[in-house]
Order: C-alpha cells, then structure tokens, then sequence
C-alpha cells in the first residue's frame, strides 16, 4: 500500500512525501525510524484506470491549460508541497490527456526532479515559455508568485482568441454560405437550364454564353479543379514550413492591407506579454527575448527580437536596440524605457500589451463591420449576374416570337 505523509524533520522543517508500506502503523514506523515525526498520513488513491476516467480525451486545450496552472499557483501559494498541488491539480483536471501527464509529472517529482523538469518532458502540452518561467519561479524562491504571473498570461491568450473568434465568427459565416450559394448555383441550378438555352440556338447574350462555359468546364472537369486546389494547399503548406517560405509569408501578413496593421499589433502585444511574464519570473533577459520572439508567432518577428537581443549582449540598453531595429512602436520602446530606468520592466511591458489588445480588439470589430456588407455586395453581384444571364435569353426569345 501507498502512503501519502507530511512529516517535521529534526531541523523542524516539514517535508512531504509517500512512503510503501503494508498498513499504516508500518508508514508511520518507517517515517519514525527515519528521524521524522508524523503530522499527516493517509492512503494515497489508486490511480484511476482510463475507462474509469472522467473528462475529455484528445488534445490540451489553451483553457484547460490556463486553468491548470491557475489551481497550481492557487494551491502553491496556500502552502500546499508541490507534489500535493501537482496531485490535486491532476485529479481536478477535466482534460484525460491533461491528467494523465499531470500525474507522469508527479511521479517524476516525486522521485527528484523540479516541476520544470518534469513538466518540460512534455513539450507538445508545456511550450519553453511554460517551462522556462517556472524553472526561473522555482530558482528565485517565488514559484506561487510565478505560476500566477503565467497563469494570468495564459488567461489572457484565451481571451484573446475568444474576442477574436467572436468577431470574425459572423463574416465567416456570412462568407461560407455565399460560397455555398455560389456552388449550388453553378453546379445544380445553370446545369438544368442549359437544355433550354441550346433551345435558344446560337445567338445568346455575352453574359448567358460566359455563364454556360464557365459551368461547363466546372462540371465536366470537376476532378481536375478538386486536383489543383489539393495541389496548391499541399505546395503552400510545403513552401510555408521552409525557412524562406514562413518568412517571406509573415513578411506579407504583417504589410498586407486592412489586416496587416492589426496582426502587428497583436504580434507586438504577444511578444511584450511573454516579455514580461518571463523578466518578472527571473529569466536572464537574453534568454528571455529568445523565447519570446519565437513564441510570437510570427517568424519575421523572431528576426528581429534576435537582432535586438545581439545589440543588448554588446552591451546597449533594451529601449535603444528597439529604437534601432525599427520594427516596435513607439509606445513599446519608450515604456520600456521608463521600465529601464524605474526597475519596473515587467509592469511596464504589461501596460503596453493592454493597450495594444484593447487597438486589436476596435481594429477587429471594424475589419468585421466592413467585411460583412462586402461579403454582401460580392454575393448579392454574382446572384445578380446569373440572373442577368439566365432571364435576357428569355426576354430575347419572347421577342422573337412577337
């Protein structure tokens, strides 16, 4: 059997820990005859087998993440060891694939390691921003002050995803069943009126006779257009993942029109925010604008925190090598100077992230009200094309007849 403890060693430290043992009298022998004196014992749960569990199967999403380490700092922070957190936290996790590696990670420190160690052993769930800023949390004696600091991060990627879902949910829509119309015109509707225009003969407006071709090739070469696209996709996504391709295509996003401007702002706020997370657990700041130019999702973006990180290892100031590089905003690299000069750099990298979020979230409302009407007019042009096409070779053949 499987005891949980929580013991005072001799020196009136406490220390918890688990301990093998065929009942609990022989634990608690074993602990005493250690040196130890017993404060708490109890049975440690079995674990539960995967058919018992409860949850979602699949992959770690971002909430379940953020809530994760939430209840960790939660638990931390109240005092609670770091086994006993991680185990709480395990257990209470709605995530199956979430709870099965909290408790890998538990076994792991409960045999030696860090929680940044055994964490980091899952890189696909806990990126190095994860695990970089506990381990800094857990060198400078402050880990319930980090995990909260991350678990605030962590919160606040949620809400931005969800503000951005939410804005683009209704023009998605909107777009997908213009698409939809757009198809079913083409390839169900025209079709059947083709027997009546070769009715017509020959002598059918400009617009009926583009309609009849354009439908016909679609039809009669459908696999041919399916093959293309497939094509494309496939080469797009082979050309995106090389080094030149994801460049030269975050370089576009960030200067494409309309959008460019707001994906900046929310590649710089992303940037500041795991900036300041990072500075304020203690991570050394060269290290610190590595990680956070790779985790702001753009690959441009890491070209240039890189330079700045080299100007900062020559020995220049963080402010000055922005100036330089030309690639932050002025608002960024004057906080950051004021956070240079007060000692404050993580409070003032946070404001500016705040206020680039808040510019997103208007830029995003406004990029939505303009798309909606014009996902409208496009819609409302085709449909009006075809029925140009489909009604004057009527209107010409009723004047025939008079």
């Amino acid at each position: 059997m499987t005891f949980q403890y929580t013991a005072l060693e001799p020196s009136g430290r406490r220390r918890s820990g688990v301990v093998e043992a065929a009942d609990k009298d022989a634990a608690i022998a074993r602990i005493l005859s250690e040196g130890r004196y017993v404060v708490e014992i109890r049975e440690e749960a079995a674990a539960k087998a995967p058919s018992e569990r409860t949850g979602r199967k699949g992959k770690v999403s971002r909430q379940d993440l953020a809530l994760f380490t939430r209840r960790l700092a939660d638990l931390s922070d109240a005092g609670l060891p770091l086994d006993r957190a991680m185990q709480v936290v395990a257990e209470q996790s709605e995530s199956i694939t979430l709870q099965e590696i909290a408790e890998e990670a538990l076994a792991d420190v409960r045999a030696g390691s860090s929680v940044s160690q055994a964490l980091a052993k899952h890189p696909k769930v806990f990126n190095e921003v994860y695990t970089q800023t506990l381990r800094a949390g857990e060198a400078s004696g402050q880990f319930p002050q980090v995990a909260g600091r991350l678990a605030d991060f962590l919160e606040m990627e949620v809400a931005r995803r969800s503000q951005i879902m939410g804005a683009m949910t209704y023009p998605m829509v909107l777009f997908g069943v213009a698409i939809f119309v757009v198809v079913f015109l083409l390839t169900f509707v025209v079709p059947r009126m083709k027997s009546v225009f070769d009715g017509l003969g020959n002598d059918l407006p400009l617009t009926t006779k583009m309609l009849l071709g354009f439908t016909s090739f679609l039809t009669q070469n459908y696999l041919i257009v399916l093959g293309i696209i497939v094509g494309v996709v496939v080469a797009y996504r082979v050309w995106a993942a090389t080094e030149a391709g994801s460049l030269a295509r975050d370089t576009f996003v960030l200067r494409a029109p309309m959008i460019g401007k707001i994906w900046t702002k929310a590649v710089i706020s992303r940037y500041a925010r795991v900036l300041s997370t990072l500075v304020y657990g203690g991570v050394p700041i060269l290290e610190a604008l590595s990680i956070s130019g790779l985790s702001a999702g753009n690959r441009l973006f890491k070209v240039t925190s890189d330079q700045v990180a080299g100007d900062v290892r020559e020995g220049r100031g963080l402010a000055e090598s922005m100036r330089d590089v030309g690639s932050f905003p002025p608002v960024l690299t004057h906080m950051v100077a004021i956070g240079e000069e007060t000692g404050d750099l993580p409070k003032m990298l946070g404001r500016v992230a705040d206020s680039l979020d808040f510019e997103v979230d208007t830029g995003l409302k406004k990029l939505a009200s303009a798309a909606e009407p014009l996902i409208v007019v496009l819609m409302a042009v085709f449909v009006g094309f075809v029925v140009i096409s489909v009604v004057l070779p009527i209107f010409q053949a009723q004047d025939l007849v008079k």
